[in-house]
């Protein structure tokens, strides 16, 4: 972590944390204003890898888009590029089989466990526990194994088309998945063995980055960092999409407001993951996994709106159309940039120790922020 320290006009002292190396926690620069060790002010500076993610999908046809958007949120790709997927077919009124739909599902509840599993080990040696960082990275390279054999790749799928996926699923998916479930639930126990009822783990989160209900509304938060403050906004549960509504799990609320509870939030979505995946992985339908549609994509002149539940929170993918083979404007609404726009709140007038313990529970990907 870069530091370099100044002084402002007003006495505080400053101090530049980061931009940091896009391998570690992205590309985040931070000006933190300090009075001895108290936080006065911190103020995020984006744009250092900015790639105009929203322009360049204006120049490309309504297939090729879709996948421009596993480079943002890349621990959400499957999500991002059905949120995409379900805004073109809205404009198409295309209907999806219902094996697409459950396979869509499946690979996107798996995505989030990948995802908060990524989350977890990187929470946890934030805060000086480095074993952890392992164990997440033992359960989440099954899910990877998985996506690997049957989209092809680990990180950036492209799984996700208009009309269903790619190609159908591999023959080994449901005994992989499987295998995933039962050694998920034996591991489970060591999360909170190791982490979750550590005491040095709990004073560090208790009370630390709290973040009111109104003030998370303010925001505009979204996922687990709105829902540890009590706000329900499961967009599964609010705006279902694809077999949704048929599903029997819970959105997951904390009323607490501070690290801890932002914590649990993903330690018990985790959890209802695996309850959906569960519900489907013996209940795929036969048939195809694609609606027959044409090669050249056109959608009719008009605005078409579609929001997901990622990882992260909320994502919008707002597309404007006058007709042609390519968008004419297209707006993602990502949920990490509402959720970093929280920060001074959570931070201000906390000690500059429990700002990585803060931070860490926003579960920020640069990207997906700075598009």
């Amino acid at each position: 972590m870069q530091e370099t320290i100044g002084h402002s006009t007003t006495g505080d002292l400053v101090i530049n944390v980061g931009p940091q190396h896009p391998a570690t926690h992205g590309v985040l620069h931070l000006v933190i204003h300090l009075q001895g060790e108290t936080i006065t002010k911190v103020e995020p500076h984006l744009g250092y890898i900015h790639r105009s993610i929203e322009k360049m999908c204006e120049s490309l046809t309504y297939r090729q888009f879709i996948y421009v958007t596993s480079r943002m949120d890349y621990l959400s790709a499957h999500i991002n590029n059905l949120a995409c997927a379900l805004c073109v077919e809205k404009g198409l009124g295309v209907e999806i089989p219902e094996r697409a739909q459950v396979i869509r599902v499946l690979m996107s509840e798996l995505t989030r466990i990948a995802s908060h599993e990524l989350w977890w080990g990187a929470m946890a040696m934030d805060l000086g526990a480095f074993t952890p960082f392992f164990h997440a990275f033992r359960e989440r390279e099954s899910i990877n194994d998985i996506m690997e054999e049957t989209c092809g790749a680990r990180l950036t799928m492209n799984y996700m088309v208009p009309g269903g996926v790619m190609m159908d699923l591999h023959p080994n998916f449901q005994k992989r998945v499987k295998d995933f479930l039962q050694l998920y639930k034996s591991k489970i126990d060591e999360y909170d063995e190791m982490v979750t009822g550590n005491i040095i783990f709990q004073n560090r989160m208790k009370g630390v980055g709290y973040l009111s209900k109104e003030d998370a509304i303010s925001f505009g938060c979204s996922g687990p960092t709105a829902r540890a403050s009590g706000v329900s906004c499961d967009v599964r549960k609010w705006y279902p999409y694809e077999i949704y509504s048929k599903l029997d799990f819970e959105e997951v609320i904390e009323t607490g407001g501070d690290s801890l509870a932002r914590y649990m939030v993903r330690i018990r979505e985790m959890k209802e993951s695996i309850r959906i995946v569960e519900q489907l992985i013996d209940a795929i339908p036969e048939g195809p996994f694609q609606a027959k549609t044409k090669a050249v994509l056109k959608l009719p002149k008009g605005e078409f709106y579609q929001q997901v539940e990622t990882a992260r929170g909320e994502l919008g993918v707002y597309i404007v159309s006058e007709g042609g083979t390519t968008p004419y404007r297209i707006k993602f609404r990502s949920p990490g940039f509402s959720n970093l726009s929280a920060l001074e709140t959570m931070v201000k007038g906390s000690k500059i120790g429990d700002l990585v313990a803060a931070m860490g529970t926003l579960d920020l990907v640069i990207p997906d922020i700075d598009r």
